[in-house]
């Protein structure tokens, strides 16, 4: 049976991963590239602040061709337009599917939706609705490696940045923290587990605090207590 070819959405943390992971066992889709949007003018992964070269080294060791949507301006208009741009040219190779890792974010399912729609593109949610408790405790227990990148200080301080995902991680979450971070308050760079050939090697480095700007599209800012973020800068081996 022929697979709808597909072309998945990736963050290059544990959401992303743990959902690669499921549709590659599952194999229900042809996953012919990952897609990441990158702020081209510092060379790392928006929002989670991951350099470009550790992005890439994952699309190396899963072994799926990586795509770039390249933005500089931080605005949804920039986003849509870059985006639309790299859609249309991998709908010429029939490809009609775009897989997400979102998990309950309405709002968010229904912008990405309405955007694919104006293409005639299919969003694509295989974790939706999971229980996030389960998931990240599930997402360990497979073996899944991940630390986290950067936090939302509405949230987490510094002292949760940097830090490995395990167990005591998810046990010492304050109770208004989602265990999967999905409100926004914290994102994670994934260097191990099934779908990676070997493992990402990397060191934690110096600790940075951006707080926000007026601009804040794409950033998922769901506290009023959010000032802004910490980040901890990872550096390739």
């Amino acid at each position: 049976m022929n697979k709808p070819k597909a072309i998945f959405c990736w963050s290059g943390g544990k959401d992303s991963a743990y959902c690669l992971h499921k549709v590659l066992s599952e194999n229900l889709y042809d996953v012919q590239y990952l897609l990441t949007t990158v702020n081209d003018t510092f060379k790392r992964v928006s929002m989670h602040g991951v350099r470009e070269e550790l992005l890439e080294k994952q699309a190396e060791s899963i072994g799926i061709p990586l795509l770039k949507v390249k933005v500089s301006e931080g605005t949804n208009s920039e986003y849509e337009k870059q985006m639309e741009t790299i859609l249309r040219t991998v709908q010429s190779e029939g490809i009609q599917h775009v897989i997400f890792g979102d998990i309950f974010l309405e709002d968010l399912r229904i912008y990405r939706e309405k955007n694919l729609e104006k293409i005639g593109m299919q969003a694509v949610f295989p974790i939706w609705k999971s229980d996030t408790r389960w998931l990240i405790n599930d997402f360990i227990a497979q073996g899944f490696k991940t630390v986290t990148c950067c936090t939302n200080d509405g949230y987490l301080g510094e002292e949760w940045v940097g830090k490995e995902i395990d167990p005591l991680f998810v046990e010492q979450l304050p109770g208004n923290v989602d265990p999967c971070g999905e409100n926004g308050e914290f994102h994670t760079f994934c260097y191990e587990g099934a779908i990676f050939k070997k493992k990402i090697r990397f060191s934690t480095g110096e600790k940075i605090y951006k707080a926000i700007e007026v601009k804040t599209d794409n950033i998922c800012v769901s506290s009023s207590n959010t000032k802004g973020f910490w980040f901890c800068d990872l550096i390739p081996a």
